[in-house]
């Protein structure tokens, strides 16, 4: 089984290298596929280009097994659909059941994305969650498709949903980049070899 997890990572924080490690675990994935974002279709662009994203992953994920950069939503024109993602993933790894991870604030929109009832035939769909949060119902399309025992996943290539809680840390990009516009030091909160990285390129300046 292979993992997918995409953001803007703008820039990577270890919230979001945290969270790909313990899904990484739980699940027993061969993989987890980190993809920046070439062109989000639901929010701003970026600040940071999208080789200066990858670059930073790079240095984030370091020498970690397992977490790997991918950059086919880099490489590929026009607006970055998870949809022609897992699409072009499937292709490259036609025997393997792959989990799409996304937080529960990108569930609630999911209706919105594009062709989203696609990513079903791709993928299992992995909704990460706070622990003790108390799931909504769900809409019969979901509902039909719920798996609770995760070992269910690897029964099947795609087509399932399933939640997870995981340990989300209380990081946020965006105060990150309010750190490096008002000088101030954004230690522990992001790999130092990504931090030298901004501040030797003064990303995320005022």
């Amino acid at each position: 089984m292979i993992g997918v997890y995409g953001g803007t990572f703008d820039p990577v924080h270890y919230g979001h290298l945290r969270t790909a490690l313990e899904v990484k675990e739980a699940f027993g994935l061969e993989a987890v596929h980190l993809l920046p974002c070439g062109q989000p279709p639901h929010r701003s662009q970026p600040i940071a280009p999208g080789w200066m994203r990858a670059h930073m992953l790079r240095l984030g994920v370091g020498t970690h097994s397992g977490l790997l950069v991918d950059t086919r939503e880099l490489d590929r024109p026009g607006p970055s659909y998870t949809v022609d993602t897992l699409q072009s993933l499937r292709q490259d790894f036609p025997d393997d059941s792959v989990l799409l991870f996304i937080g529960a604030d990108a569930f609630n929109q999911l209706c919105r994305w594009h062709h989203w009832r696609r990513l079903f035939d791709f993928a299992h769909l992995v909704v990460m969650t706070r622990p003790g949060v108390t799931r909504q119902p769900l809409a019969e399309f979901f509902q039909s498709r719920l798996a609770d025992a995760s070992t269910r996943l690897a029964q099947s290539q795609n087509g399932t949903l399933h939640f997870h809680a995981v340990t989300q840390l209380d990081i946020s990009a965006t105060a990150i980049r309010a750190l490096f516009a008002k000088h101030r030091d954004p230690g522990f909160l992001l790999p130092d070899a990504v931090i030298d990285f901004i501040r030797s390129h003064r990303l995320y300046g005022p």
